[in-house]
Order: structure tokens, then C-alpha cells, then sequence
């Protein structure tokens, strides 16, 4: 390893502690999809102090951020770009504990981090600020940028990052992920990439209820409680929401793999009891492999819409979430990646982390394993091994597989997906599997998680310090780039340039009120008691 390197890992191994701590204050935080206020200013400031230029609010997203730092004369050198998410889930508010149980003085029904998120963004800014060391220490050129990538789970920024040009310029981009199915765990993506993901928000409004149908002539007020009256926008949703169900099975060939769900949104619209709900919000998602096929339901969707309000007396008004290219690959930087994780190796799980996750066992009424964790999480797979793996499952046709906003930055420049391994419980012989708030628990108890953010920061700066000192690397990883690019008939963003990021929506987040700090969602009341 040269000295570089050394001085990169050396930063990694002298901050354990302190990044430690950074990820639980992130943790912690578990802020929702638009509404990361709190962790994208922590983001802001602590890159501020290593000295790098930061806008907030980017692309006109006000939890959004861009930092840059640069090395040597402007221009000098490459520029590499890497990113943070921090965006937590509704529903999944679990504490750093060994039992089932929400973070203090919140419901379970509050955020928590689930991927994590939390990890995902304080591993690659330990491995940016190692690099940012090494180059300082080394007289190494270059630029590194690193942006603030919010609402990840209903993948809303990077596709108006990339339209607003933040990646533009760039090189090389490193994307990670925590391993979250096999055969991808301590490997680099090869081939199949993640495909394509729509998501669009259907509103429904019953502005005119009266002209409905028939109203009592003898009533002595109009529109009285006897009155016929509109279905109104419950009913549209709901009619919209059975036809779907209903129309499901017919939107694409059950071959491939793809997925579709619905969020009802809350709308606010409590009305009195003779008067039809004059708004009602749904949306649909969609995880399938190509373009093709997410407009084949994209028009079904959009033809049920109708159809619903219609018969509720309605109009409708669709509004896009997202809506990306599949992702393409590039072997140039993925060897590269490669060699560096195999040469840090998989994440060593200690004998701490060994007695909580035996612990977690015990607390499910399970005998607990001497070697509780999942053997996969242990050691590596080369890309390509795992590629035979995963294509196992795959028509031959099919070129992508699953879904993830990063594969949009792919079409930008060329792109790097590597996974390390979270900490996962192998399933013991007969049993179901484990419970979500036991993989919530894992990924924020430090003897569990912090193994694998030590092991990425070093991944991430070893590839980061390979890439800067080899331009021949970075030429030929654009050769490949474009070539992949034309191969995939060069599709070009498949939202307009003006796209305004959906930050205006009743998104789940944390409020203050004259009752204190509350999560949206009120106390149930079996809390209560």
C-alpha cells in the first residue's frame, strides 16, 4: 500500500471515534423524505470546517446541499464526486437497544433509519475527508465534490441534481450502498444494474358538488342534509385504488421482476358529515427494468385516474415524484473499486457486536448462535461472481434489475455502485425471518455499525486517491461511458429541465406546536396509556 493510502486509512483509524459519534447524532435525527432540515445543516457545517465551499439548498431543494473543495491551481487534476443521504422512514422509529422498543419520547410510528441512511452518508464523508488528508499530505491535484442527495426513498433529488447541471464536470462518481440483498454484499455492481422508477402523486377534487345530481325541491335550504350529493374525492381515490388492485396482474408480463405500490397522502380534508371530502392524494411507485415497461403502467395508472374521477364527479391532477433511466455499467471503474475492497476486506463484526446480536436472538425467543450473523456479511464476492449469481434469477433479454435513484447520475459520467455489508442475523433453521426493527436496531447499536463505515471510508478513499493520480483510468472509464451511453440508444432525462422537486407536499416530519416537538402522526392511544 503506498504511503498515501496509508496516510488516508491512517485519518479513517485516528477518527473512529469521533465519525462514531457523527453517525448517531444522524441517527438520531431520522428526518423523512423533504424534510431533513436538521441533518442537512449538520452536513453543511461540518464540511464547512474541512474547509469546503458548500451551498445549501441546491437545485431548489431546501434540504439539499453541494460542497467542493479543491487541491492545487483551479482546474488542476480530476474531479470526483460522492454523496450523502440521510432520509429516514415513517413508521420504523426504533432505539439502539436489544429490544423492540421506540427512540425516548417518540411513537413507533416516527421515522427511523432502516437502509441506514444514516451510515450510508457518514461512511462516504469519512472516506472524502481521508481523501481531502491524503491530498493536502501528498500534494495530490484534484477536486472533490460531494453532495446532499435528500428523499432517497421516494428518489427525489439526484434526478434534479443532474438537471440542474451539479453533475456536470465530473469524472468519476462513487456510489454506496449498505448490502441490503444477496447476492450483492461486499462486491461491486458488474452488469445488471438497478432499472428504471416512476412515482407520481394522483389528486383528486370535487369542486362542484352541487351539480351532482338531484337536490330535495322542498328543502328549505339548498344542498341540505337530505340532499343527493357528489361521491366526492374519497371515493375517487378508492375507486382508483380498486381498479388497480384489479387492472395489476394485466400491466406487464409476470417475467422479470417489477414491482408497484401505493401511499395514500393525507390530505387534511375532514369535512362535516354532509358534505363530500373535496381533496384526496395517492401515490403510486413503480420499480421495473426498462423504460418500456414503466410506461406500459404508467398508462394504465393514468387511464384509471380518469376513469375514478369520473365516476366520483372529480377532476384529477397528476404530478411526478420521479421518474429515471435505468443505470449503466462501467467495468473501468468498477475493477478499480474492486481492488480496493478486497484489499480492505468485508467488515469484522468484533466480539461486542457478536454478543448484541446474540442478545437480539435471545430477545426473540431464539437460542442464540455462536456465529449469529449472516455468512455473507463475512467475506467477499467478486463482481462478476456475484453477477453469475444474481443473472440465475433473470430472463437473458433483461438488461437491469430492481431500483435505485443513483442509476440516474450513470448517465452523467461514469459511475462506481459498490456495497458493504450492514450488519444482518442469519436466519436460523424453521424460522420466518427477523423482524424489521431488529435490522433498524443493528444500524444504529455502534459495535454493530460502525465496522462497516470504517470499512467503506477506506474503500472510498483508496478508489478515490487510485482515480485521482491515474488519468489514463479516467479516460478510459469516459471511453467506456460513452459507449454505453450510445448502446443504450443515449436516452436523454426523462423529466423537463424545469422540473420543481415535489418539496411542497404533506410529507411525513417532525413539527413544533404549542404542545412541544411532536411527530406528525399523533400519539395512539395505546401510547397514551
Amino acid at each position: 500500500m503506498d504511503a498515501a493510502k496509508e496516510s488516508a486509512r491512517a485519518w479513517v483509524d485516528e477518527h473512529r471515534d469521533e465519525v462514531s459519534r457523527w453517525h448517531r447524532t444522524i441517527w438520531e435525527l431520522a428526518e423523512p423524505a423533504w424534510r431533513e432540515y436538521e441533518s442537512a445543516r449538520w452536513y453543511a457545517d461540518t464540511l464547512r470546517r474541512h474547509g469546503f465551499d458548500v451551498e445549501e439548498g441546491s437545485g431548489g431543494m431546501p434540504t439539499a446541499f453541494c460542497a467542493r473543495w479543491t487541491n492545487g491551481a483551479p482546474g488542476a487534476g480530476p474531479t470526483l464526486l460522492t454523496y450523502a443521504e440521510y432520509d429516514a422512514v415513517p413508521g420504523n422509529c426504533q432505539a439502539a437497544t436489544t429490544e423492540r422498543q421506540p427512540r425516548e419520547g417518540l411513537s413507533e410510528h416516527a421515522a427511523g433509519h432502516t437502509d441506514p441512511h444514516s451510515a450510508l452518508g457518514i461512511s462516504t464523508l469519512a472516506g472524502l475527508l481521508a481523501t481531502q488528508q491524503a491530498m493536502r499530505e501528498h500534494d495530490i491535484a484534484g477536486t472533490l465534490v460531494y453532495t446532499g442527495e435528500p428523499a432517497e426513498k421516494v428518489q427525489g433529488s439526484k434526478v434534479v441534481h443532474g438537471l440542474r447541471g451539479y453533475y456536470d464536470g465530473v469524472d468519476a462518481i462513487l456510489s454506496f450502498h449498505p448490502f441490503y440483498m444477496l447476492p450483492l454484499c461486499n462486491t461491486v455492481r458488474w452488469d445488471t444494474h438497478c432499472g428504471a422508477y416512476y412515482s407520481r402523486i394522483y389528486t383528486f377534487t370535487c369542486e362542484q358538488p352541487e351539480t351532482w345530481g338531484y337536490a330535495d325541491p322542498d328543502s328549505p335550504i339548498p344542498a341540505s342534509h337530505s340532499a343527493a350529493r357528489a361521491p366526492g374525492a374519497n371515493a375517487a381515490l378508492f375507486t382508483m385504488y380498486s381498479l388497480t388492485k384489479t387492472t395489476q396482474d394485466s400491466m406487464l408480463p409476470a417475467t422479470g421482476g417489477w414491482s408497484l405500490s401505493e401511499a395514500i397522502l393525507t390530505a387534511g380534508q375532514a369535512t362535516a358529515d354532509n358534505l363530500p371530502a373535496g381533496m384526496a392524494q395517492i401515490q403510486y411507485s413503480w420499480r421495473v427494468p426498462d423504460v418500456a415497461s414503466a410506461e406500459a403502467v404508467l398508462a394504465v395508472l393514468d387511464a384509471n385516474a380518469e376513469a375514478a374521477a369520473r365516476t366520483a364527479h372529480c377532476t384529477v391532477e397528476a404530478r411526478w415524484v420521479a421518474r429515471n433511466r435505468p443505470g449503466l455499467a462501467n467495468h473501468t471503474l468498477a475493477q478499480v473499486t474492486w481492488a480496493n475492497l478486497e484489499e480492505v476486506g468485508a467488515p469484522q463484526f468484533g466480539p461486542e457486536a457478536v454478543a448484541i446480536a446474540q442478545q437480539l436472538q435471545k430477545s426473540l425467543g431464539l437460542t442464540p448462535d455462536e456465529q449469529p450473523f449472516l455468512p455473507e456479511t463475512l467475506r467477499t464476492i467478486a463482481p462478476w461472481d456475484a453477477e453469475e449469481l444474481l443473472r440465475r434469477h433473470l430472463p437473458p433479454e433483461q438488461r437491469n434489475w430492481t431500483s435505485d435513484d443513483y442509476v440516474e447520475m450513470t448517465w452523467y459520467a461514469p459511475t462506481i455502485r459498490f456495497y458493504m455489508a450492514r450488519p444482518a442475523l442469519a436466519v436460523q433453521p424453521g424460522q420466518a425471518g427477523y423482524p424489521s426493527w431488529v435490522m433498524n436496531a443493528l444500524g444504529g447499536i455502534p459495535e454493530t455499525i460502525d465496522p462497516m463505515i470504517e470499512a467503506t471510508a477506506k474503500v472510498v478513499t483508496g478508489t478515490m486517491l487510485d482515480l485521482l493520480r491515474s488519468p489514463e483510468t479516467l479516460e478510459s472509464a469516459a471511453d467506456e461511458h460513452r459507449r454505453r451511453r450510445a448502446e443504450a440508444g443515449d436516452t436523454p432525462p426523462l423529466l423537463t429541465e424545469d422540473f420543481q422537486p415535489p418539496i411542497d407536499y404533506r410529507w411525513p416530519e417532525y413539527v413544533t406546536t404549542a404542545r412541544g416537538r411532536e411527530w406528525w402522526i399523533p400519539t395512539t392511544a395505546k401510547e397514551a396509556r
